[in-house]
């Protein structure tokens, strides 16, 4: 991660609202959070973290209150782990989506409707799937055909 992510935003002269404050202080703990906790480390730390538990079984007799514990610990870390996970997942797939459309921009002959396919509906996506399954079968059946541009995309009928 580059200093210019991780610092903490300058001021240019406006101030910012409290949501884009929370925002990036999100964005910088998710990210940070993300490489803490998908380390070996994290996963030896939990491993030790349930031994220690397993251990302290028999001391408490297995009691409720001792099932208790680990159970309230794993459900508050598993749902606080969702949103960390959603919020990379979310930026990752963003980061990707971006530089394949940048791709498709700077390729010559790429068909430049395919640039932001992932705010198509579910019909117009599938479409597209059908349109690119027709594209493969002709070009298994005849390996001579250029199959990338024998169909012109059907999204200029799409409205967004």
């Amino acid at each position: 991660m580059s200093k210019t992510q991780t610092e903490k935003p300058k001021k240019d002269g406006q101030e910012r609202d409290f949501f884009c404050v929370v925002s990036d202080a999100f964005r910088i703990f998710a990210r940070r959070s993300s490489v803490i906790l998908g380390s070996a480390w994290a996963f030896a730390g939990a491993v030790l973290v349930i031994l220690v538990w397993l251990l302290t079984g028999p001391t408490f007799h297995f009691s409720d209150t001792w099932q208790l514990i680990i159970n309230t610990a794993t459900t508050i870390i598993t749902f606080l782990m969702v949103f960390l996970i959603q919020n990379t997942q979310n930026r990752d797939a963003k980061a990707v989506h971006l530089k394949l459309d940048e791709l498709i921009r700077a390729i010559k002959d790429a068909r430049n409707e395919l640039v932001d396919l992932e705010d198509l509906s579910d019909g117009e996506l599938k479409k597209l799937e059908e349109q690119f399954r027709r594209m493969r079968t002709r070009a298994e059946d005849d390996e001579t055909s250029p199959s990338r541009h024998a169909e012109p995309v059907e999204s200029a009928e799409r409205t967004r």
